[in-house]
């Protein structure tokens, strides 16, 4: 299966995401910043559409400040980390799902995103051999779950449930 993907930049003024249907192909047109991109594809798969669009999404919010990570995983409270990079595509895919549980369990648990490509001694530190890398802790500091890739919303919420975090 062949992707053909043509882009095409001129001036707008509104911010718009949308998809348009037209002759067999999908587009994908995103409005930001005064400028118009869009993405044609034929026949596209949800992945290919994801991945097309998180090329355009940006790098990863922080969402966490620890400073130099010497807090992390938190004494007391259950910790997640996400150890990825502001320029993997699974990374950003995740960056929405990592805001949203960052305010789900405020109070409750922490959620912390790493980039291991500017804190490469957090990689090394936490053994991680591919991006991005989930890691969840118990209050106790202690690793009890390691995930590797995309992780989803669901599965996130669910491990968070089995550690008692509601």
């Amino acid at each position: 299966m062949s992707v053909k993907i043509q882009l095409t930049v001129q001036k707008a003024a509104v911010d718009k995401k949308r998809l348009v249907k037209r002759n067999g192909c999908t587009m994908g047109i995103i409005q930001a910043g005064g400028v118009l991109i869009v993405i044609r594809l034929r026949k596209p798969t949800i992945l290919q559409l994801l991945l097309s669009l998180a090329l355009l999404l940006g790098p990863p919010a922080v969402i966490a400040d620890v400073g130099k990570f010497n807090d992390v995983p938190v004494k007391g409270m259950v910790t997640m980390i996400d150890l990825g990079a502001t320029e993997c595509i699974p990374c950003k895919l995740m960056v929405p799902i990592m805001e949203k549980m960052k305010k789900l369990y405020d109070g409750k648990a922490v959620i912390v995103f790493i980039n291991v490509w500017k804190h490469k001694e957090q990689a090394r530190r936490f053994s991680i051999r591919a991006i991005p890398t989930q890691i969840f802790f118990n209050e106790n500091g202690k690793e009890v779950y390691r995930h590797i890739g995309f992780m989803s919303e669901k599965a996130i919420v669910n491990q968070l449930r089995k550690m008692g975090v509601e």
